[in-house]
């Protein structure tokens, strides 16, 4: 069953990831018009960068749970990597714990900055005059989905723990070893690195 549920996380988090793509590119794209504009026809689109700034901080909070489910943020992993599997299975599971104390509070106070912007109708200093909600929401939306999915794998995390499945929780949570970055960024093909004078090449 928990398996099942992550991956749901991982398709659900992966849409998220493509919209959140689609959306920054269609801003990419605004902002392009607009210099071009400027730059020929001496006549702008003014909001380009105020809206351009909501997409990124938005799209960028639509990521979190790619990354989470990925094991794409980033971790010190110096002396990690020399522990035994039980140590560094612990490790991960603490982190976890301490990174849901921690987006508990980031969550909640992004809940109240939405629900303040929208009960005081804010908006920006700007000539748009953009109600600050709209953007918050996306921003709030993100946060929330990368802190359900936060609770999630730590759940699951904790019961692989518990049951001494220590090459599982690697696998949900733990640092990616090279070869698990390298199987991953040449989707299964086989690899040959050398240095010096030797052949380097993909087969």
């Amino acid at each position: 069953m928990l398996a099942k549920i992550h991956k749901r996380l991982e398709h659900l988090s992966r849409v998220a990831v493509w919209v959140g793509g689609a959306t920054l590119m269609a801003a990419a794209m605004m902002v392009a018009v607009d210099v071009m504009f400027r730059k020929f026809l001496g006549m702008t689109m003014s909001g380009s960068d105020e809206y351009t700034g909501y997409v990124f901080s938005a799209t960028t909070t639509w990521a979190y749970s790619y990354c989470l489910l990925h094991r794409s943020n980033v971790r010190i992993d110096a002396l990690y990597s020399r522990f035994p599997k039980q140590l560094t299975a612990v490790l991960d599971v603490v982190g976890c714990i301490l990174f849901l104390y921690y987006m508990s509070y980031m969550t909640y106070y992004a809940g109240l900055a939405f629900v303040d912007s929208y009960q005081n109708n804010s908006v920006s200093i700007t000539t748009l005059g953009t109600p600050q909600w709209i953007p918050q929401l996306f921003w709030f939306a993100g946060l929330a989905m990368f802190f359900l999915t936060l609770i999630f794998m730590t759940f699951y995390a904790t019961i692989s723990l518990l049951q001494g499945n220590w090459a599982l929780v690697a696998r949900l949570v733990g640092v990616p070893s090279i070869a698990e970055v390298m199987q991953e960024e040449t989707h299964g093909q086989d690899v040959v690195l050398a240095t010096g004078d030797g052949a380097e090449g993909t087969k």
